[in-house]
């Protein structure tokens, strides 16, 4: 069973940086799984909205894709060795305000990358990340 725990989120100001972390245990080939990270803020969860993509990142490693807020301020990376995938967050906006939660699954795919819910099966509980001005 896929187990992914987060962590790293937490208060900041506007223009801060913060680095979420995600780490799996599971006892599966981390390296045959695509990552991503995506949130949701507090109103989409109270009107059912699904999670919003935020960034991506291959089974290789090789391709990453961010979705046009988090482009220029936001860096994912994975380390296999260490079964982790972070989210390296600068410039952070009050607009960056949600939960962020990271998703795997297991990818044929070397050079895919995921930009949907529905493309993930395991997800973490989600830190809260909350900025303000």
């Amino acid at each position: 069973q896929v187990h992914l725990e987060e962590s790293g989120g937490g208060l900041a100001q506007a223009g801060d940086s913060l680095r979420l972390s995600c780490v799996a245990s599971g006892g599966f080939d981390f390296d045959e799984y695509r990552l991503g990270w995506f949130r949701q803020t507090t109103e989409s969860k109270r009107w059912g909205k699904e999670r919003e993509f935020v960034a991506g990142i291959s089974r290789s490693g090789q391709t990453t894709a961010y979705a046009a807020s988090a482009k220029g301020r936001f860096t994912i990376s994975r380390d296999d060795r260490k079964m982790t995938v972070y989210l390296e967050m600068n410039d952070l906006q009050i607009k960056d305000t949600a939960t962020y939660y990271c998703g795997a699954r297991s990818s044929d795919l070397g050079t895919y990358v995921a930009m949907t819910p529905v493309e993930y099966a395991f997800w973490g509980e989600g830190p809260d990340v909350t900025v303000s001005s």
